[in-house]
């Protein structure tokens, strides 16, 4: 995948640092506080698994409540800006970019939940394995959301090509560890509930790097016009 950043794209740039005012700074606003509530929801729920700890685990799953109600909001300001103004092409790309952007932001949100909710399950029986492979997954989704959200603020489309390949080496610990817990429940029936768990964990963690890439995505879209969603797998045909 190409993801250079086009020529000419420095001024275009320079003047969209200028633009966010009124309406389109109350929108990135919220984006930007959505953002923040899914990596805390989701570092929660990362540190609930590996400390054992029920009350993060639960905080996580009542804190999703504030990025729903904030989805809801973003589609509302989407809406009354479409409504009211006469955008230009930037402003139509931030429309759009933002409805998806709310979009994987809530659906982080919802794969804290989900794995804060395993947490709970597992911690009512001994560890199957020093978890190790899992924190380095979530770690890597932490620092993509991250990566996301600076590349979006700092209108800098540039940052989005290592958010995109860090993706592969998530989805690449996700399968090592799926063939390593396979061999588990091979071995011994006995570890196959605390396996099949640690599995949907780890496909969690997977599901959400996929929505941080698609973030980074729509971030290089909306700063230089340029969708590069479907080039890498054009690129393997």
């Amino acid at each position: 995948m190409n993801t250079q950043v086009p020529e000419g794209t420095d001024e275009k740039l320079e003047r969209v640092r200028s633009y966010f005012r009124g309406d389109l700074l109350v929108l990135r606003e919220t984006l930007l506080r959505m953002a923040s509530l899914a990596h805390t929801n989701l570092s929660l729920a990362l540190e609930s698994l590996v400390e054992r700890n029920a009350e993060k685990a639960k905080k996580a799953i009542e804190d999703d409540m504030e990025i729903d109600r904030l989805e809801v909001e973003v589609d509302e300001l989407v809406a009354g800006f479409m409504a009211t103004q006469a955008p230009v092409a930037l402003a139509c790309r931030l429309m759009l970019a933002a409805s998806k952007l709310s979009g994987d932001l809530e659906r982080i949100g919802d794969q804290a939940v989900s794995i804060a909710r395993r947490s709970l399950i597992l911690m009512d029986e001994p560890p199957l394995k020093p978890l190790l492979d899992i924190p380095r997954m979530g770690g890597d989704v932490l620092a993509m959301i991250r990566g996301a959200t600076d590349a979006f603020v700092e209108i800098a489309p540039e940052k989005c090509a290592e958010i995109i390949r860090m993706d592969v080496r998530v989805d690449d610990i996700n399968r090592q560890l799926e063939r390593e817990l396979t061999c588990f429940m091979v071995e011994s029936p006995k570890t196959i509930t605390r396996a099949l768990n640690l599995m949907l964990v780890a496909r969690f963690f997977e599901r959400a790097a996929d929505h941080a890439k698609n973030i980074a995505e729509q971030v290089f879209y909306l700063y230089t016009g340029r969708d590069i969603r479907h080039e890498s797998e054009l690129s393997k045909n």
